[in-house]
């Protein structure tokens, strides 16, 4: 009854011109994206790379008296009121971190109402936050689930750095359909606690860990959600379109579960129809929200008709308000889906 009825957006009446090479549509998508998007969060997030990932921190390695030039942020005042000596903190750090992304690309996720799909917005999202991330130094990691509609882990691509890494990243997820693509059925319906629970198995080091998932998918991801984010910093990253959470009178339609491939004929002109499908819309948004608020996990909604850097920026600046004023606070969303914002600002 979701977006995901709605099946794959119908393709272009045009034949499509033949497809240029994968690494060749992976370096224009990307150097559209530093123009457009990360361009505009360079100097807003300058010396903040740290907020959007926070890894092992600072290592006590020692304790000294204290020297000349010794930063007195490191004091411990507790030993040297025992010693009756400054004495100083000595650190080992760690500045190599890793970023994981759980990217959820089944049948659901290949659906859009406006001029993207959610899978586009994945991307994008995936493309700018990789780069940002792994040209301070650090390493990125994805595990892809859901590709050619099978429900399982398609691929593992081990954290490394650089520009070329990102590039190799974005040409898997890529890939174009084959002709002979697996076709959803019921019993390949979604498990994202599949993917969740493979992650919890394949990544050891401590880390920030994107789940980008529409979060449509059989029952219990949740636990397994709550316990990667005791090892791990964990965010969800949910894909949003405004089509999930209210239905327009388009008249007579077709609909088709991604997720199935059941297909059938609804009446969007009857208002009882519509009114019904945003109650139970509302009813899954509720039981989703409390099922991320329960594992713990920040969360950034992500719509296929937000804009990318704006996002970025409300969830960079909302993660660092949250660990400076109260880094115990309970994550919440850090914006709402569209229906309700343009009602808040009403």
């Amino acid at each position: 009854m979701f977006a995901r009825l709605f099946g794959s957006r119908a393709p272009a009446s045009a034949a499509p011109a033949a497809p240029a090479p994968a690494v060749q549509r992976a370096e224009a998508l990307l150097r559209h994206l530093e123009w457009t998007v990360m361009r505009r969060l360079d100097g807003l997030l300058q010396g903040d790379h740290r907020t959007l990932m926070r890894g092992t921190g600072l290592d006590l390695a020692d304790l000294r008296e204290y020297q000349l030039h010794d930063d007195v942020r490191h004091i411990d005042w507790n030993v040297t009121a025992r010693l009756q000596q400054p004495h100083v903190r000595v650190f080992t750090e760690d500045r190599e971190m890793a970023a994981w992304f759980l990217l959820d690309l089944s049948p659901s996720v290949n659906f859009g109402s406006g001029e993207q799909r959610k899978s586009e917005v994945l991307l994008q999202f995936t493309a700018v936050l990789a780069r940002l991330i792994s040209r301070h130094g650090n390493r990125v990691g994805a595990m892809v689930y859901g590709q050619q509609g099978q429900a399982r882990v398609n691929a593992v691509l081990p954290a490394r750095g650089g520009r070329l890494h990102v590039l190799q990243l974005m040409q898997l997820l890529m890939q174009p359909a084959s002709p002979a693509a697996h076709k959803p059925s019921g019993e390949d319906a979604t498990r994202l606690g599949d993917l969740l629970r493979g992650a919890a198995l394949s990544v050891r080091q401590r880390s920030t860990v994107f789940v980008v998932s529409d979060f449509i998918s059989q029952p219990g991801w949740e636990q397994p959600l709550g316990e990667l984010a005791r090892r791990h910093d964990v965010v969800a990253v949910r894909l949003v379109d405004p089509l999930e959470l209210e239905l327009p009178d388009l008249g007579l339609i077709p609909i088709r579960d991604a997720e199935t491939g059941e297909q059938l004929m609804v009446d969007t002109h009857d208002k009882g129809f519509r009114q019904r499908f945003a109650r139970i819309a509302a009813q899954r948004e509720a039981q989703l929200r409390e099922g991320l608020a329960r594992a713990g996990v920040d969360t950034l909604e992500l719509g296929t008709d937000d804009d990318l850097a704006d996002t970025v920026l409300r969830f960079v600046d909302m993660r660092h308000q949250r660990v400076r004023l109260n880094p115990g606070a309970r994550p919440v969303p850090t914006q709402l889906p569209r229906r309700q914002r343009e009602g808040v600002r009403a």
